[in-house]
């Protein structure tokens, strides 16, 4: 099932200036990122989009490539810099995002695109959440980020595809502009981002 309205599509059309406006932040925190944190500046990753077909996320990395000994990616909480610890705090990371809503795999608001591991992992419920283009923000992410739990996330993305509307995306967008300069939300307590989703069969199970 797919959930599309020209209302929402509208927001798409922001895209453009947006990324000419902010070209110079752009090329900044690119050569930050590259000084910083070494090439390349973009992180890229297959992340499901709508109906979950997957696409090519990008954002500013901000994480080194360190390894162990048997060569094994280090922690995350190992991994991150403190310019990446800023980018995400701020938000900044995301803006490569503004390509793919341009590219069309994206909106400026929906369900945050996760791990393409996570798809067998949902409820049928949950798996709701790619009835709409994920976005750069969304409905969970300005009502407790990475604070709050996996299966509360999940309800709060169902309920934005149930209610969704162009006023609806334009509070988000004005919450999410509070959010940020709160620097809310980041991270879930003892993580450097949030835990991985197991699955809530699997989660019940084992309690």
């Amino acid at each position: 099932m797919c959930i599309l309205t020209p209302a929402k599509e509208s927001l798409t059309y922001f895209s453009l200036p947006a990324l000419i406006i902010l070209s110079p932040f752009y090329g900044v925190i690119a050569l930050t990122v590259r000084w910083k944190t070494g090439q390349p500046a973009l992180f890229r990753q297959q992340r499901p989009g709508l109906n979950g077909k997957p696409f090519g996320l990008l954002k500013f990395r901000t994480m080194t490539e360190d390894r162990d000994e048997k060569g094994t990616l280090l922690a995350d909480e190992r991994r991150i810099t403190g310019l990446g610890l800023f980018l995400r705090s701020t938000s900044l990371d995301e803006l490569p995002e503004l390509l793919n809503v341009l590219k069309g795999e994206m909106s400026i608001v929906g369900p945050r695109p996760l791990l393409t591991q996570y798809l067998d992992r949902y409820t049928p419920e949950q798996a709701r959440r790619h009835e709409v283009k994920p976005g750069i923000t969304g409905w969970a992410q300005v009502n407790g980020r990475n604070a709050i739990t996996w299966d509360e996330k999940f309800k709060l993305d169902v309920w934005y595809v149930d209610h969704m509307s162009l006023g609806l995306d334009v509070r988000i967008i004005a919450m999410t502009i509070r959010k940020i300069l709160k620097r809310e939300g980041i991270s879930q307590p003892g993580q450097a981002t949030a835990e991985e989703f197991m699955g809530t069969q699997a989660k019940s199970l084992s309690e």
